[in-house]
């Protein structure tokens, strides 16, 4: 139900009369809806914390008893006071006229956060796999998608080159959750809910983005993708959207008096400079390169046209070709827009070949005469074929692409015919042009997804994974020449954004990195078992089987590693635009942390900073070593960041500061806003200040929604 509808309801439990009258008006309302999109927003959205300790003044639940596997108590209560001696809270619900108040064991309660709740998130680490030297950490971060992202709103804001994000398709199956509860197919406000659930993170995912060049990449399915579509187009007004089909499933997926389904869609939405790059073509290997017309084509590149996209005036003039042998032998001078080409005599034994259509319309040519001076010695531009027409000659160039294919040895020049045109073949795979119908074999989520997880991580099970291949193909268009690139997935599932993104950097030694968001939740099919033992969320061997502990993960270490969670080498190959064993592993470096939710008032200092310090290291690129630990000395430096917790002792902070190559941000702790400017000034250009309050807390509160 909505939030306005949830009003009404109450309101007709103490005034039936008004709570009709409201409900008939509201009805009214609602069926004169404007167009677009339309859906309630349902504030408050709330979700369980089962990890988080219960503290005095927190908002909680009461659990079913252990071993019942019906739907608990989903009342609210605060909790007013803690006898800890006894574990027992004495609590007081809310949202009701007459006070109502009962205690509770502790271990029969779970934390609630609510939407616009003020929280202090940190990081817990669970640990680490380093394989990639210097290079910078993937990271793997088990919690409420929204929270991570409030709290990288801190350390990426503006940062995140690339988002790549598969939510929840809203069947109506038991994929998702809103407000602890599953969204089914019968639930009247599923759509709304789907929709207030993706706007409140795009907000903050907009947040995150490059606004000068970046890319959104979302997939989603037939269920959703025409409201995601506007939904996006609310939030990212500025960003050049598109959207590609994609197959997934040649084979269809069966359903009766229906279509089998054989695709899903993805939209990308370019931000800024963001431009769509290449597709590796492995079916060039061997092929020659092309050759393209050298006359250009467009309407604004016709002689003497003025105006946006026109041509110089250096791009009008003769090609002089030799009629025994069709080679070019030189050039004329470019041509006035008032001088005609017929004013133009060619040398004895050539014709005067110029950029002219079929029905006469004088163009341009692709080069100026100087560019053309520099490209045709080098045999990047040949005359091939003569016609009977107004232009006698076809003139054909290597186009810029081709030309740094040769450069960066993807082609190679095996000679030159006899009128000293090149002739270049391809060695590597060559990039081509990207349409938006994808209908490529390695994008199928069987053998890319489904098949190589259970390579991966054997004997566990995980719906719908992503083809691998699909998901580095998407990044690639887009990362290819950002080798320092930060993606982010907040929707991380089975981690295969951080395997393509790791693959990737095999590919050309980047050193990219993925930040992999996930909660821990338990697939429905499993919660009724574990529940039947007595077991409930929180429980070590419940979180065991948690989509973070138990797929994401395991799949990342395993992936990097090239061993299985049983220690034993993956089994397979990759087979893609480059071949090479699973087992042979990847050199790189990955980190796994839980988010936690720390006290304002009853967390020391030094606890507090020991969780906000990975967020730290995060800000700072997540390489390298971390100051988990306020220093004693009252200042340290790592590799690539510096804390100084005693402004008094600055002046050897800075010089250490200035002695670390790599540093990029210097945190000063200080409540002071003159002081913190002092220390700013006196640093390196190379190094960001950053200012923490001493109270470490107030620097990482985050409301739960706006």
């Amino acid at each position: 139900m909505s939030r306005l509808t949830d009003l009404i309801a109450q309101t007709k439990k103490k005034d039936p009369q008004l709570g009709a009258d409201l409900d008939r008006e509201f009805r009214v309302l609602s069926s004169r809806l404007p167009f677009g999109l339309n859906f309630e927003r349902h504030s408050p959205e709330a979700v369980e914390l089962p990890l988080r300790p219960i503290r005095k003044g927190d908002k909680v639940r009461i659990l079913p008893l252990r071993g019942e596997i019906k739907k608990g108590d989903q009342r609210l209560w605060q909790v007013k006071a803690i006898r800890k001696a006894a574990k027992i809270a004495d609590l007081e619900l809310l949202g009701v006229e007459e006070p109502q108040s009962q205690s509770a064991s502790l271990d029969d309660l779970v934390v609630v956060a609510e939407f616009r709740d003020l929280i202090h998130p940190g990081l817990m680490s669970t640990g680490k796999v380093t394989r990639g030297g210097d290079k910078p950490f993937h990271t793997v971060i088990n919690g409420e998608n929204y929270h991570v992202l409030k709290a990288l709103t801190y350390t990426h804001r503006g940062k995140v080159d690339a988002i790549y994000i598969d939510p929840p398709y809203n069947t109506g199956a038991k994929d998702w959750k809103y407000n602890n509860d599953y969204v089914g197919e019968e639930d009247l406000y599923r759509h709304s809910k789907w929709l207030a659930f993706m706007e409140r993170r795009l907000h903050v995912a907009k947040v995150l983005l490059n606004p000068a060049n970046s890319v959104l990449i979302v997939t989603i399915d037939e269920k959703e993708y025409l409201r995601l579509g506007l939904l996006l187009e609310q939030v990212f007004r500025d960003a050049k959207i598109e959207m590609v089909s994609s197959v997934i499933n040649p084979k269809g997926t069966g359903r009766s008096g229906d279509f089998a389904r054989t695709n899903e869609f993805i939209f990308f939405l370019r931000i800024g400079a963001s431009r769509v790059g290449g597709r590796p073509d492995d079916g060039a290997v061997g092929a020659e390169v092309g050759w393209e017309t050298m006359r250009r084509r467009n309407l604004a590149s016709v002689r003497g046209r003025k105006g946006k996209g026109a041509c110089g005036p250096n791009q009008f003039y003769a090609i002089f070709v030799d009629k025994a042998t069709g080679t070019i032998v030189g050039r004329g001078n470019p041509l006035p827009t008032e001088m005609s080409r017929e004013s133009v005599e060619p040398p004895k034994g050539t014709v005067a070949v110029f950029p002219v259509r079929t029905d006469g319309t004088e163009m341009n040519w692709e080069y100026t005469d100087s560019a053309f001076d520099n490209w045709w010695p080098k045999g990047y531009i040949r005359a091939n074929g003569e016609r009977d027409e107004p232009q006698q000659y076809i003139i054909q160039h290597l186009p810029n692409k081709a030309r740094k294919e040769i450069e960066h040895g993807v082609a190679v020049v095996e000679g030159k015919r006899p009128d000293g045109a090149v002739i270049a073949k391809y060695v590597e795979a060559t990039s081509k042009h990207v349409t938006t119908q994808w209908e490529i074999t390695s994008h199928s989520a069987e053998h890319g997804g489904t098949g190589l997880l259970k390579a991966i991580i054997p004997e566990r099970r995980f719906p719908y994974p992503k083809s691998l291949y699909a998901v580095e193909d998407a990044l690639r268009l887009f990362v290819s020449d950002k080798p320092g690139a930060v993606i982010l997935d907040f929707f991380s599932g089975s981690g295969t954004t951080a395997h393509a993104v790791m693959r990737l950097n095999k590919q050309d030694k980047g050193e990219r990195q993925c930040i992999s968001v996930t909660n821990n939740e338990v697939a429905d099919r499993e919660q009724e078992a574990l529940r039947k033992r007595g077991l409930r969320p929180g429980d070590d061997d419940w979180e065991k089987w948690g989509i973070c502990d138990y797929i994401t993960k395991p799949r990342v270490q395993a992936a990097l590693t090239g061993k299985t969670p049983d220690g034993e080498p993956i089994n397979g190959d990759y087979k893609f635009t480059d071949e090479f064993s699973m087992a042979d592993g990847f050199e790189e470096n990955a980190e796994f942390f839980t988010l936690t939710y720390e006290a304002e008032k009853s967390v020391g200092h030094n606890l507090a900073y020991a969780r906000i310090a990975p967020l730290l290291w995060l800000r700072a690129g997540a390489r390298g070593k971390r100051i988990d630990k306020l220093p004693f000395e009252g200042w340290a430096v790592a590799d690539t960041y510096g804390l100084l917790a005693e402004v008094d002792k600055a002046t050897p902070f800075i010089k250490a500061l200035t002695k670390a190559k790599e540093a990029r941000v210097a945190f000063i702790v200080t409540d002071d806003d003159r002081r913190f400017q002092s220390v700013a000034k006196r640093l390196p250009k190379s190094v960001e200040p950053v200012r923490l309050y001493e109270s470490y807390l107030t620097n990482f509160s985050f409301t739960n929604g706006e």
